[in-house]
């Protein structure tokens, strides 16, 4: 809980004291000529503290943390590396970044999209862009021009609250920092919880160079606090409304600003504080080691500062924020990763293994960094390029489509216990029962008969369980990045998620069976694909 509490200010290589197997991975090339001495092992990520993973209690003291069950310590299950990269990704900037730093701690070498890519058979490469979306792949050994990508793409951002770009304000004496709605939230669980902000911020270089730097305060900040009921009588009967405008603007501090700095600094910083509270950019630049006058923009979220954990009588559930979708990004990053961990894994391997993590999925995914860019398709016929040695021709990149399969991974609908008519009657996905394959006949996802089957043969040849899911008739129905990438080359797709409940909430919840069982669904997917693929011909 130490490290968890604690600032984290993440460099491109945040690693104060490399593991002996980094190091390893460091010294060797993308197609693991050093490697055949490393045995096979769990990947060494990332650890928060001593103690088991958060699970919730009923003790009353606040300074203990109770252990978990020790057959949670199980050596397949991933969730308690789930509840550190959650406890980790407050932003779309921190999960990108974590995901990063666990590729390189794998032995995946970095790209960057402004240079040349040098690409060979069994290697493994990534690259990120605006640190908020990441495409990573691992190229078959036998691989060929014109054979398929096996893709599973998730998203890495959530609803929240972000600050506007002149955040602050004062009203009856306190100082008030305003916010912009991102995405469907459902906004009144903001209310009355311990917020902070984490994001990124651009810092001018005493050079004159500029900086990108991530910082996350991890102490309650800010606070939205509700009406209390003896002055809103009729909340229960009517409901509670907030005016998203006027109603959901967090509290920072009384008004004691003045107070905080001397009259020179403030008189530098006065640019800086018609922007943003001066009090709010002194615990930034605290948590920065730097000035204030350093810091020349912000781009931060509004999160909240509870831990993800455990909990339920069994600690059979997860509860925590963004399990939307950062589950699914972390569940597809892991498999990856485990699925070409030694040089033996690709041997075998014809086709390129590869996760896209996108960003703004949330508000439709039409940005630079989003799904609706041409990044992942891009990637692939540079991919293609870069390994036939000369320009693909547009036989060889339109075969390599047709041979590929994506996997949509999305958070799903379970069935709530106290709303069960909201579901379709013979579709009500179930938590701890597998993941979710959804089905939708107006293309509101991209799962056919076909890539239905396919990729409930995966699940089948390896024992695990699957559920399917469709909207009732007099509901709409959500949508997907499936359906665009599905559509944007015409790449055969599955949408498909974990089942959770509080979708959409500052707090939301789903089992810890789905997570492990949705681990081993993609992981096999990536091993066993394309043996299973060339079984069914269609065309």
């Amino acid at each position: 809980m130490a490290a968890i509490a604690r600032f984290q200010f993440l460099q491109p290589y945040p690693f104060s004291k490399p593991s002996a197997i980094f190091t390893k991975f460091l010294q060797s090339s993308p197609s693991f000529s050093n490697f055949n001495s490393i045995k096979r092992c769990r990947i060494h990520f990332r650890k928060f503290s001593v103690t088991s993973p958060l699970c919730s209690s009923s003790s009353s003291s606040s300074d203990s943390i109770p252990e978990c069950p020790e057959s949670f310590e199980s050596s397949t299950s991933i969730v308690g590396d789930l509840l550190d990269y959650l406890n980790e990704s407050w932003t779309q900037f921190h999960a990108t970044a974590e995901a990063k730093r666990q590729l390189i701690a794998a032995g995946f070498h970095l790209l960057k999209e402004n240079e040349k890519w040098d690409l060979q058979p069994g290697g493994r490469y990534f690259f990120t862009r605006n640190m908020s979306s990441l495409v990573a792949f691992a190229i078959g050994k036998k691989y060929s021009i014109g054979n398929g990508f096996h893709v599973i793409a998730a998203h890495t951002d959530s609803p929240c609250l972000k600050l506007k770009p002149k955040s602050a304000s004062t009203k009856s004496g306190y100082l008030m920092v305003n916010v912009q709605t991102y995405g469907g939230g459902l906004w009144h669980t903001w209310f009355d919880r311990d917020l902070s902000v984490a994001g990124r911020v651009i810092l001018r270089a005493d050079d004159g160079s500029f900086l990108h730097r991530l910082v996350k305060i991890t102490r309650p900040l800010l606070r939205v606090p509700t009406l209390a009921i003896h002055l809103n009588r009729t909340v229960n009967q009517d409901g509670f409304k907030p005016n998203l405008e006027t109603h959901l603007i967090p509290l920072l501090a009384t008004k004691t600003e003045n107070a905080t700095t001397d009259s020179t600094e403030k008189s530098k910083v006065s640019s800086s504080k018609d922007v943003h509270h001066q009090l709010l950019l002194k615990i930034l630049s605290d948590e920065l080691s730097c000035k204030i006058d350093d810091i020349v923009s912000v781009e931060l979220n509004i999160c909240d500062t509870q831990p993800s954990c455990l909990g339920g009588a069994n600690n059979e559930f997860i509860f925590s924020g963004r399990l939307d979708n950062l589950a699914s990004s972390f569940c597809g990053l892991r498999a990856l990763i485990d699925s070409c961990a030694l040089p033996e894994d690709l041997s075998n391997e014809n086709s390129i293994r590869m996760i896209a993590l996108f960003d703004n999925e949330e508000v439709g995914s039409d940005s630079c960094q989003g799904a609706g860019a041409p990044t992942m398709f891009e990637a692939m016929r540079r991919i293609t390029d870069c390994l036939s040695h000369q320009s693909a021709g547009e036989t060889d990149f339109a075969r390599a489509i047709r041979h590929s399969f994506l996997v949509s991974a999305d958070m799903a609908h379970g069935v709530h216990p106290n709303f069960i008519d909201k579901h379709e009657e013979h579709h009500r996905p179930e938590l701890q029962k597998g993941l979710v394959i959804k089905h939708n006949a107006n293309q509101r996802y991209a799962t056919s008969g076909i890539t239905s089957f396919l990729f409930k043969e995966v699940a089948r040849l390896h024992n695990l369980p699957t559920q399917d899911f469709v909207v009732r008739n007099d509901m709409g129905c959500g949508s997907t990045i499936g359906p665009i990438l599905a559509s944007g080359v015409g790449i055969r797709t599955v949408d498909c998620g974990i089942a959770q409940l509080s979708m959409h909430s500052v707090r939301e919840v789903c089992g810890k069976e789905d997570v492990d069982s949705a681990y081993e669904h993609f992981k096999a997917f990536y091993q066993s694909f394309s043996s299973i693929d060339r079984k069914l011909s269609v065309d």
